[in-house]
């Protein structure tokens, strides 16, 4: 859908096969990205992005109106497996390594990182923090700063990379340094560190099961995310309509 792929994964498979894969001897590093709606509008406008997602490890649809647009477009997916609820979720699921899990938080603000690493160690013991850092705000167009944080990573060779640095910043990111990384899994987390260290609250159960929790962030972060929100609404149903009359004339062809 959209120009990608999405893996047809529950949450437990997909952690799973990223434990698996932390359990596998080094080879590359493989990275996991999860669309919402706001990654599916910036996918149309940026060939870069979409780059980034075309050669993900895996990618996972995060939000309920992705999983809606599957229905709709007579597509397979059933769940949603957000970054959220993923990383946590590992996290937990570390004690069936064959060794404690080796973890590197990459984002956030200045501290927000270290308090998250400290409530893992104290939450998760089969977890460990080995690496923390919050880079300065347009890092990622330093290439000496991009050399350092490369460097920083690969110095402790983190079984789970966890990026919180927001879309599209964050794919673009592993994407291009991938190749250099010495991390095994890497995940393009957004706010994540941010809900771990209780920096930033989730939207409660309830509104994620009914698929409203962005409306909790818009409501407690509205000066940053309200007019983001706003053109991902608008912009939303016109790429649906599109990959749906894409969809028809392709059916046609074929018939």
């Amino acid at each position: 859908m959209f120009g990608i792929g999405i893996d047809v994964m529950t949450l437990e498979t997909a952690s799973s096969t990223l434990i698996n894969w932390m359990d596998e001897p080094a080879a590359e590093c493989r990275y996991v990205v999860t669309p919402n709606v706001d990654h599916v509008v910036k996918l149309r406008s940026s060939p870069q992005f979409l780059g980034a997602y075309r050669d993900a490890s895996l990618v996972l649809a995060d939000g309920k109106p992705i999983v809606l647009a599957s229905r709709l477009l007579r597509r397979s997916l059933r769940v949603t497996v957000t970054g959220s609820d993923l990383i946590p979720h590992l996290l937990a699921s570390s004690s069936r390594m064959q060794r404690p899990m080796r973890v590197f938080l990459l984002g956030a603000g200045p501290g927000i990182a270290q308090q998250a690493a400290e409530k893992i160690s104290r939450d998760r013991p089969n977890a460990h923090v080995v690496g923390v850092y919050s880079p300065p705000f347009g890092f990622e167009h330093d290439s000496v700063a991009c050399d350092q944080i490369v460097a920083r990573i690969n110095a402790v060779e983190p079984d789970l990379l966890v990026i919180g640095l927001g879309a599209p910043k964050q794919e673009l990111w592993i994407h291009s340094n991938r190749d250099r990384l010495r991390a095994k899994v890497a995940i393009c987390a957004g706010a994540t560190i941010d809900f771990i260290a209780g920096s930033k609250a989730r939207a409660p159960t309830w509104m994620r099961k009914l698929g409203l929790e962005w409306l909790h962030r818009v409501v407690t972060e509205p000066r940053r995310l309200l007019r983001r929100y706003a053109h991902d609404a608008v912009m939303f149903p016109a790429v649906l309509m599109r990959e749906m009359i894409a969809g028809s004339s392709a059916a046609e062809e074929q018939v």
